[in-house]
């Protein structure tokens, strides 16, 4: 027994992955949540017409940790349509007899509820009980989470589960010697790249269909923009994500590899899928999610569901998915060198 236990222990030793794995990976994870998650020292910005204020409730709200910014009484009544193109303003809080005291914000997301907190501070020191109305200009108070991060989780599970499968299978493919003995033949290592991506591409796409299919007509989620725009998204995200596998088991000699590869090249793009607010993660590190191919796939998808985009307004971040695909396609081409030199 103990001759067994001392096997596994030198073998593990020897595997650096493996090593890495379970003594360096959860520490970058922490690391990477602490900054991701830590205290961003957000400060919201709140739209009032402080003509229809009573000056004691105007001089809360600016005690409090709140950025205020004057806004005229005819946007003020029409918020919704001030907040489309005034993103910076995290809420309007307005005050009229006929409706009451009204907070609109432009989506259901943590800036807009840490306004709201700050609003709520702000009153409960001249009225406890006052009680105020929100609505939004996407989205709904009453909506479950579920439905306010559906997009979420459509790029994440679609770019995910590709990812195992065709990193797992390349693997197979290598160690069983069929990728050895394919490069025995006259085949270029560009078309080898482009039949394996072809090949598990074709099941990535019937994939994204069958989630998005699922998803809207049997798990209700609703779509305000034209549904084939999150079609051709969840293509493009499938077919970057077969890529991004591929490229994962050029460096990986066994399936066990790939699977420890994930910390470091999944978990991360989770933080830049939309769950957190790009602008509420600290030390600039938001602009990494230009890095991350999931960003585009899931901000695409985010434009056409909750906004309604369609095509002129998504084509950046299709074309960002488009890019990655080339890119790594060039890589795990010339990776193929350590192979044959052909």
């Amino acid at each position: 027994m103990m001759n067994l236990a001392k096997r596994v222990i030198l073998q593990t030793i020897n595997d650096k992955r493996s090593v890495m794995m379970i003594l360096v990976a959860p520490l970058l994870i922490l690391t990477l949540v602490y900054f991701l998650l830590g205290d961003s020292k957000y400060v919201p910005t709140v739209g009032l017409d402080k003509n229809t204020m009573p000056a004691p409730l105007v001089a809360a709200l600016k005690a409090q940790d709140l950025k205020v910014v004057e806004v005229s009484s005819n946007k003020a009544r029409h918020a919704k349509q001030y907040l489309k193109g005034h993103q910076d303003v995290d809420a309007i809080f307005t005050i009229s007899e006929s409706s009451g005291m009204n907070i609109t914000m432009y989506e259901p997301s943590s800036k807009g509820s840490k306004a709201v907190a700050e609003i709520q501070k702000a009153m409960s020191t001249l009225n406890p009980s006052a009680k105020m109305k929100m609505s939004y200009v996407y989205g709904s108070q009453g909506e479950s989470t579920f439905d306010s991060l559906g997009y979420v989780f459509l790029g994440l599970f679609s770019f995910f589960l590709v990812f195992i499968i065709s990193g797992m299978a390349l693997v197979r493919e290598r160690s069983g010697g069929t990728l050895e003995r394919l490069l025995m033949t006259p085949i270029k290592r560009g078309e080898v790249i482009l039949g394996y991506t072809i090949g598990y591409g074709v099941f990535a796409i019937i994939q994204a269909i069958l989630i998005v299919l699922y998803s809207f007509s049997v798990l209700n989620l609703s779509s305000v923009g034209n549904i084939s725009w999150i079609f051709v998204a969840m293509v493009l995200l499938a077919v970057t994500a077969v890529s991004f596998g591929a490229m994962i088991s050029v460096f990986a000699s066994s399936e066990l590899q790939v699977v420890q590869m994930i910390p470091f090249t999944l978990i991360p793009q989770v933080f830049f899928s939309g769950l957190i607010p790009l602008d509420l993660i600290p030390y600039h590190l938001g602009n990494l999610c230009y890095l991350m191919p999931v960003y585009y796939g899931v901000t695409a998808i985010k434009g056409v569901m909750v906004y309604g985009e369609g095509f002129l307004q998504i084509w950046p971040y299709l074309l960002g998915l488009i890019a990655y695909s080339l890119l790594l396609y060039l890589l795990n081409t010339q990776a193929l060198k350590k192979f044959r030199k052909l």
